[in-house]
């Protein structure tokens, strides 16, 4: 079941923040335990202000979740146990058709989401060698064909 802007309580935030946590242990291997840490607040607050965000429940329980602002996915996450049955395909697919979606930025590092991307029309338009924190993980800025 896929829920636009749900109401974020804190049990949601919480919820989609351990979403994120063990999604990014599983796919961005180049994070410490610390740089995990650090960046939960940023997490938190991200689906908190997100302009739209996208929840999947499976058997009322959140597995993934997407943000949408300004045309760009600012952030799609899974559970590990969830990646590669279709869930990313029908969020990323939902995001181009019903949100109008032209952007989205991937961490160089992470070549398993920049080739999903690609396969639905992303191309690398330009790269960065910092991420926002101006850590040193470089992003790739896609843009939809």
């Amino acid at each position: 079941m896929i829920v636009e802007n749900p109401n974020r309580t804190e049990s949601l935030i919480s919820e989609l923040t351990k979403v994120w946590e063990s999604s990014v242990k599983a796919t961005h291997t180049f994070l410490t335990e610390k740089d995990i840490i650090e960046l939960r607040s940023f997490v938190e607050t991200g689906i908190k202000e997100i302009e739209n965000l996208i929840v999947v429940y499976e058997n009322y329980n959140p597995i993934g979740f997407m943000g949408i602002a300004q045309r760009k996915v600012e952030m799609l996450f899974l559970d590990p146990a969830c990646i590669g049955k279709g869930i990313g395909k029908s969020l990323i697919t939902k995001a181009i058709h019903e949100y109008e979606v032209l952007y989205v930025d991937v961490n160089e590092q992470n070549p398993h989401a920049v080739d999903f991307y690609k396969r639905f029309g992303f191309e690398v338009f330009q790269r960065t060698e910092f991420d926002e924190q101006c850590r040193p993980f470089p992003i790739l800025k896609m843009k939809l064909r």
